[in-house]
């Protein structure tokens, strides 16, 4: 199968359902794992350095 790189030819269906699957499947889910596991990363460094362990 010969792939099309010219930007005038639009995509077909089997590509888009593709870039769609790994978008909705690999991408996002992956993003979405590394955006919280960040923003632990991050609390746990300003309580590590800055403000101490959470206090109630």
């Amino acid at each position: 199968m010969e792939r099309n790189h010219d930007p005038d030819v639009p995509a077909t269906r089997n590509q888009e359902r593709l870039a769609f699957l790994l978008v909705t499947a690999v991408i996002f889910p992956l993003m979405a794992v590394l955006i919280v596991a960040g923003y632990g990363f991050l609390v746990w460094g300003w309580q590590m350095f800055f403000a101490g362990p959470p206090t109630g």
